[in-house]
């Protein structure tokens, strides 16, 4: 929910301030759909903490339990006077940032501020990508602005070195070293997704993420049309830069009425789609940004006991042949002739796949969320700083 200018009490005085969170999460460019956001606040809510939401998106595609506060879209103006402003406007007593562009204010705010007597703010800064590497995966990133938003990238990655923990998504990710480094992989976080069940009558692929041409979206087209008895579904966001060219596609190509596109919607719901579904689709170029990680969607698709239909990039190949839950294409035309013999001639290769994937996800249910390990942390900074979680607002009442 918003919170509304601070009313006024008799005399024209300010009332009291809202009171303060243990825990603010912060994003500038994320929509408060986004997954990993989502598993974050989760982890946090089970061990205690409270915790508030700035991000951009509506009420409800926000995490449950959360305070969300939302902020307004727009272009990269808008956001670079979110990074500099959303720690101000903060009440928690530990900031966790989700951008790069919002660590240096969040860095000279938590030198500044004390949100309780005697007690300096927190900060934890969310180094989940490469952002050096991914920048080269964005169309904009090029001329001036390009040249700006890598020194700005260059400049949070080793700010972020001093923060009260540094949470990397990676062993891989910069910065390699930090004064107090977490590694917290994109692993699935299983109370989000369903449980493994048998595929439906229809053959149908599912694809989970951002929709753009670099994570397949192409790719995935191409091979819907040459594998004429599989239906898509494709849940995300649609980059700018391809929205034309997917328009014409929906217009032009006998394979349209076979493709669902969903949009954006939060995890649960996403994720609902897997139920029912023959495969996940990560047929992701191979960019810097992706060539040396595992796509997040592979393990969620493992977790769902779909097998992987991915693209060779290698750690991802080595997890799910080694698994025996899945294998990779190169290029549209392998990935349809893949599909068409899972769903034909070859559907006990198909039957031995989705055994592995379900024996992955099986196997990997019950273990602790490296998120939860996440969550301890935060938590010991807490204690460390002498100061104990607080209530949540809905059980103070």
């Amino acid at each position: 929910m918003s919170h509304p200018a601070a009313d006024r009490t008799p005399g024209d005085r300010p009332a009291a301030l809202p009171a303060p969170v243990d825990v603010s999460l912060l994003t500038s460019g994320h929509h408060v759909a986004d997954a990993r956001l989502h598993r974050h606040c989760a982890a946090l809510r089970r061990a205690g903490l409270s915790v508030e939401v700035l991000a951009r998106g509506r009420a409800a595609d926000a995490p449950p339990g959360v305070d969300f506060r939302p902020i307004e879209s727009g272009g990269l103006a808008r956001r670079g006077l979110h990074a500099l402003l959303l720690p101000t406007r903060a009440r928690g007593r530990v900031l966790l940032t989700l951008d790069p562009d919002l660590v240096p204010a969040a860095r000279l705010h938590r030198a500044l501020c004390r949100p309780l007597p005697g007690a300096r703010r927190l900060l934890v800064v969310d180094v989940h990508e490469d952002y050096q590497a991914l920048l080269r995966d964005r169309v904009w990133a090029h001329g001036a602005v390009g040249a700006a938003a890598r020194v700005w990238a260059r400049a949070a990655t080793l700010l972020s070195r001093r923060a009260d923990l540094t949470v990397v998504a990676d062993e891989h990710v910069p910065p390699r070293s930090a004064a107090n480094r977490l590694v917290v992989r994109n692993l699935p976080d299983f109370r989000l997704l369903p449980a493994p069940q048998p595929p439906g009558p229809v053959p149908r692929a599912l694809y989970v993420g951002d929709i753009r041409g670099s994570r397949g979206l192409w790719t995935m087209l191409a091979a819907a049309e040459a594998a004429p008895d599989w239906q898509l579904d494709l849940v995300g966001p649609v980059a700018l830069a391809d929205r034309d060219r997917l328009r014409d596609w929906q217009r032009t190509s006998p394979a349209a009425h076979r493709v669902r596109l969903h949009g954006r919607m939060p995890p649960r719901a996403a994720w609902r789609l897997a139920q029912g579904a023959w495969a996940g689709l990560a047929l992701l170029e191979p960019t810097r940004a992706f060539v040396d990680s595992v796509p997040s969607k592979v393990y969620e698709y493992l977790a769902c006991g779909l097998p992987v239909l991915g693209s060779p990039l290698p750690r991802a190949e080595e997890l799910v042949r080694s698994r025996g839950a899945g294998t990779v294409a190169d290029g549209p035309e392998q990935a349809a002739r893949i599909l068409t013999g899972w769903a034909g001639p070859q559907r006990d290769a198909y039957d031995r796949c989705r055994a592995g994937a379900v024996r992955w996800s099986d196997e990997h249910r019950q273990q602790e969320s490296p998120y939860d390990g996440l969550a301890v942390a935060v938590a010991e900074l807490l204690a460390a700083a002498r100061l104990h979680p607080l209530p949540h607002p809905a059980e103070a009442a």
